[in-house]
């Protein structure tokens, strides 16, 4: 056994050699030495962030209209979400899912008792999330229908995670290629095309399709929103076929469009519904809600996750969860959408740069016109340049997702930014 003078020996010898790493210079160059290369990260490091604001190494600070890819639903550090992970951290941080635990079944509660689901399943991330619903969707139609009613319809340009089957759902062949033979079992179609939808259901009567993965409105491929023809002959042809009807709202909800989900909008209720970004607040969750007869579907074994339902992950969404779902925030949210909707069309009325601004929320897709079409990525580097955050929706549309409860200044100034970087980069 230690001596506890070792210990404490060992403790303080710990805490020297951490301090002495972290005085290290670290700099943009040491991601192209030390990580593997899947990013393209920003030539400036951030390091500090308040609300809607971050500040880089020099102490530049810029204006997020970004949140980590609609992640940081209320901004960075909100206090709530500081206090709620501060207080987990001091009781208990993982158990395993050969137990349950405290938040997992608060949050649970707050997600059913505020939509259509019943069930929740928590893991970690998007692409998990996406992956159960599928699995969860083929499993269900092998119970109840037999093991040919397995085909999934999906939309072009769609994206739905990274893993080897959620990537193949997406039909985006840029993400799938390279890797050897992919699942199969998925037709994919254009987006908003209710002929291609029938169509699709067409094939062998539909018999064989088990599922429809639809984003309510399409965020990668061009922040364009689904409409109600198209969401609407979806549940009618599911209903029509024995199909379930997927919701991937990882980044549409949690508030993203000024509902707590975008489907309570649409007058469209899914059958399985999936959500991470925003609901963690910047800590790493995902969900699939559902309902229990569907949910039966899985039992002991048959799927699982070793850090879904984190006490950490899970204590912190409730406190997401508790500020997004009220009519402050969600009024507010629409509200913002009314101020970035007016100052883009102005702005555009004296840049001419854009064909098309569209989105719901504080989700928006400001489309290249010719002929700068193929410049987003140019405008996002010109936005860094000014001290603006923002995001691209493919090479054309420029995507802005800032925190829900970004302040009216804070959106006036990134916007004046975003005018100044248009003016260098469409040049």
């Amino acid at each position: 056994m230690t001596p506890p003078s070792s210990s404490v020996a060992i403790a303080a010898r710990s805490i020297s050699l951490a301090e002495a790493s972290e005085s290290l210079p670290v700099t943009r160059g040491m991601f192209d030495e030390l990580m593997v290369p899947c990013f393209a990260p920003a030539p400036f490091i951030p390091v500090r962030g308040e609300g809607s604001r971050v500040w880089d190494q020099r102490g530049r600070m810029y204006i997020d209209f970004a949140s980590g890819v609609a992640v940081t639903a209320l901004g960075h550090c909100h206090p709530a979400i500081v206090r709620a992970l501060t207080e987990q951290a001091r009781t208990i941080w993982h158990v395993s899912n050969w137990m349950t635990n405290e938040p997992a079944l608060r949050l649970a509660k707050k997600l059913v008792d505020s939509t259509f689901a019943e069930r929740a399943f928590f893991c970690n991330s998007g692409a998990e999330a996406n992956e159960a619903a599928l699995k969860l969707a083929r499993r269900y139609a092998h119970d109840h229908f037999g093991v040919e009613k397995f085909r999934v319809v999906s939309t072009l340009n769609s994206f739905h995670g990274r893993t080897f089957f959620t990537v193949a759902a997406g039909g985006q062949a840029k993400y799938a290629s390279g890797f050897g033979p992919p699942p199969t079992g998925f037709t994919h179609i254009r987006y908003n095309d209710v002929s291609g939808l029938e169509a699709a259901f067409a094939e062998e009567g539909g018999d064989d399709i088990c599922a429809v993965l639809l984003e309510p409105m399409q965020g990668e491929g061009g922040m364009i929103p689904g409409t109600p023809e198209f969401l609407t002959a979806a549940r009618r042809l599911c209903d029509e076929h024995d199909a379930l009807l997927i919701f991937d709202e990882i980044q549409s909800g949690m508030g993203r469009t000024g509902a707590l989900f975008s489907y309570m909008q649409k007058g469209v209720v899914p059958d399985i519904l999936t959500s991470a970004k925003g609901l963690g607040g910047g800590f790493p969750i995902g969900a699939m809600l559902t309902t229990a007869e569907i949910a039966s579907a899985f039992s002991v074994g048959v799927h699982g996750t070793t850090f879904g339902g984190n006490p950490l992950a899970c204590a912190v969404a409730c406190a997401v969860f508790d500020i997004v779902n009220t009519t402050e925030v969600l009024d507010g949210v629409r509200a913002r959408h009314a101020l970035f909707m007016e100052g883009l069309r102005t702005m555009n009325e004296r840049r001419e740069a854009f064909a098309d601004i569209r989105g719901e929320g504080v989700w928006l897709g400001c489309e290249l016109k010719s002929p700068w079409q193929g410049k987003a990525g140019d405008v996002m580097n010109a936005a860094a340049d000014a001290g603006l955050i923002v995001l691209m929706a493919g090479p054309d549309v420029v995507r802005i997702a800032p925190s829900l409860v970004i302040s009216l200044d804070e959106i006036l100034e990134g916007l004046a930014r975003l005018e100044a970087a248009l003016g260098k980069a469409l040049v």
